[in-house]
């Protein structure tokens, strides 16, 4: 297997930014699970697959290859080569995510898909399950969080809204916590063995900053005692 970093926590902490700086900084691959989950989603939904129709969804799972990629510096996913980095971006694809992530051949199936590309390449990959069911024996385990309200304000001024939009995400990151942490399946929720970092007065470097240090110590400590 190769060396996995697992980055979780809750939409807005900064897990995506974070992770793709680090994996820049470590030459390792960068795997976004939250976007496998907004991919089958986007695609359900177009197609119409009811939430409880678990037959149809795992299909569409097993049918579907998704990819990572960049185009000039921008992080690009395509499923089955159709590009969805845009329609996997806005807030209905992110409740479509939430709700479909709940139905357990999904996880089954999008997990096996993500210990596969952790099997055959050195990964930072981030999602909400990643240290605690994916990957639990990874070398580093990072929980990323911020408060409700300036996770809002990022995810607000990604998309170019105001207060209004700011309050209005807030209500539904809120929401959505509620519902990834509360399921059954896979909830959200930091590993025991996880180190966790409030990011909400942390610019970007000064997180990837403290993680790479984490990371060159586990791999020191890690090289002296093989």
């Amino acid at each position: 297997m190769g060396t996995v970093i697992a980055i979780d926590g809750p939409g807005g902490a900064g897990k995506s930014t974070v992770s793709r700086g680090l994996a820049e900084a470590l030459g390792y691959a960068y795997v976004d699970t939250g976007a496998m989950y907004r991919v089958i989603g986007v695609l359900a939904a177009e197609r119409g697959i009811p939430v409880d129709d678990e037959a149809a969804l795992a299909a569409l799972c097993d049918a579907t290859e998704i990819e990572f990629g960049e185009r000039a510096g921008v992080p690009v996913v395509t499923a089955d080569g159709r590009d969805l980095s845009r329609a996997i971006r806005t807030a209905e694809a992110a409740q479509q995510a939430s709700r479909y992530s709940t139905v357990p051949a999904v996880r089954e199936r999008l997990v096996a898909k993500q210990r596969a590309i952790g099997a055959a390449a050195d990964v930072v990959m981030e999602g909400r399950d990643i240290g605690t069911v994916v990957f639990p024996d990874a070398l580093l385990k990072v929980f990323l969080d911020a408060s409700p309200r300036e996770r809002a304000r990022r995810r607000a001024s990604e998309l170019g809204g105001g207060d209004g939009e700011v309050d209005r995400m807030a209500k539904e990151i809120s929401e959505r916590d509620q519902r990834d942490r509360s399921r059954a399946h896979s909830p959200l929720r930091a590993a025991a063995d996880a180190v966790e970092l409030d990011t909400t007065t942390l610019s970007i470097d000064e997180v990837v900053a403290k993680l790479l240090e984490m990371v060159h110590r586990r791999l020191g400590v890690l090289a002296s005692s093989s």
